[in-house]
């Protein structure tokens, strides 16, 4: 009877040892499954607080660029419609010292390396002096200088050479006109030869182009 009893007390222990013991792994298990959800949860929080940042930045700046872009069309708007240029030109008109203060401008300091335009305007400018155009000389550099474009570009040198014949007037006002064109033009030798009253005058120069600025878009991994 005793060894009945023995054994009920036995079976009863071994069985409140497993209950403790199955107790206490699920109440471990449950205590690191909450550790580790919840240091994924304040991970996943501050990434989600690292986007809402980021986003609440592009959108500021995002609103500073659209605002600067308005301002930016109405000053062009309003310097491309004065009455008169600022050469005091015609907007309008066609001639050396007319168009709009916009076109002015690009005519000045172009985008490209385009020596063919260059010529054409140097011929336009020498003819106007009443002189013989001898010749226009330079390289055509477009090929090796497209796609120069820059997020901030500078002033790349056209040099180029200028032979003319004419009287000592015409001669004086080929420099004149050189000193007044829109396009900058920097002398770096000038040579005259023959009499008064007929003038070679070789002029080796340079003008310039500025490269298109170019808008660089990236994007950016919040961490």
């Amino acid at each position: 009877m005793a060894n009945a009893v023995d054994s009920i007390k036995h079976s009863l222990i071994s069985k409140a040892n497993t209950t403790i013991v199955t107790t206490t792994a699920i109440a471990g298990f449950l205590v690191v499954f909450t550790l580790v959800a919840s240091i994924s949860l304040i991970s996943q929080l501050k990434y989600q607080n690292h986007i809402i940042s980021a986003k609440k930045q592009a959108v500021s700046q995002l609103k500073k660029d659209i605002s600067a872009t308005n301002n930016l069309a109405t000053s062009y708007q309003a310097f491309i419609s004065t009455p008169q240029n600022i050469l005091g030109g015609d907007p309008s008109g066609s001639g050396p010292r007319d168009g709009d203060n916009g076109k002015i401008v690009l005519d000045s300091l172009p985008s490209a390396y385009d020596f063919p335009a260059l010529a054409t305007s140097l011929e336009k400018l020498l003819t106007a002096g009443n002189v013989k155009i001898q010749s226009i000389t330079g390289t055509d550099d477009e090929v090796a200088q497209s796609g120069a474009g820059s997020p901030s570009p500078q002033p790349v040198a056209i040099p180029f050479q200028v032979a003319v014949t004419g009287d000592y007037q015409s001669i004086q006002g080929v420099v004149t006109s050189l000193e007044l064109s829109i396009r900058p033009i920097q002398v770096q030798s000038l040579d005259v030869t023959g009499d008064q009253g007929n003038l070679t005058l070789n002029i080796s120069a340079q003008t310039f182009y500025q490269p298109a600025k170019t808008l660089q878009i990236t994007t950016k991994v919040v961490k």
